[in-house]
């Protein structure tokens, strides 16, 4: 075989240019759901470490009362009453905490006097912020565990522009999410706590924590 000048390429150069490889490794490697190895969890149920729950509120100062919509089996929620806040936990699903088949999505609740601290299911996560910031009142805030990749995107670009978060908190580790609330492993993803306030317009501040 020869390059783009004639000369021949030696059959060791030959093999890695003709290698294809797993096309699904560098997306498994990031995170992407559609190119996972494994299955996805069911209704695409990732628990919160507590851990990080703890940090984000060293970093941050929530209202009495919060609204954790995706409680799931409580990791978020637990935390938050061990540091003396009233929760009102639902979720979609029910998995015996909280307030199961409720769908925060079709609620229409407006003008709530309460904070939402969720890791929705990634698949919903900008609808989530969105009904969050139609819930709450003025000078609430949101906070959403989610993947640093939920930066990107045309659509929540717009959605960004309308709702810019007032900081972001990236992990300079890496946490590891349950599968199903139960499969806890080593994570390559990256993780941050997106935190608005109802009514800020101003430019977003990137922060590090972990």
């Amino acid at each position: 075989m020869q390059d783009l000048f004639g000369e021949e390429i030696p059959e060791r150069n030959q093999r890695h240019r003709d290698w294809t490889g797993n096309q699904r490794g560098v997306f498994s490697v990031i995170g992407a759901s559609n190119h996972s190895l494994t299955n996805r969890a069911e209704k695409d149920f990732y628990a919160t470490p507590t851990e990080a729950v703890e940090m984000l509120l060293e970093m941050e100062t929530f209202s009495k009362d919060i609204w954790e919509p995706a409680c799931g089996h409580g990791h978020i929620s637990k935390v938050l009453e061990a540091h003396g806040h009233n929760v009102y936990s639902t979720d979609l699903v029910d998995r015996g905490y909280g307030h199961g088949g409720f769908d925060f999505l079709k609620c229409s609740n407006t003008n709530q006097d309460t904070d939402v601290i969720t890791n929705p299911p990634y698949s919903k996560a900008q609808e989530f912020v969105e009904k969050a910031m139609e819930v709450i009142a003025e000078g609430h805030k949101v906070a959403m565990f989610l993947k640093l990749t939920f930066l990107e995107g045309k659509n929540r670009r717009r959605m960004f522009e309308r709702y810019p978060p007032k900081v972001v908190y990236v992990s300079t580790s890496r946490l590891s999410c349950g599968k199903n609330g139960v499969e806890w492993m080593p994570s390559c993803i990256c993780y941050a706590w997106f935190c608005w306030v109802k009514g800020f317009h101003g430019e977003p501040i990137i922060r590090w924590f972990n």
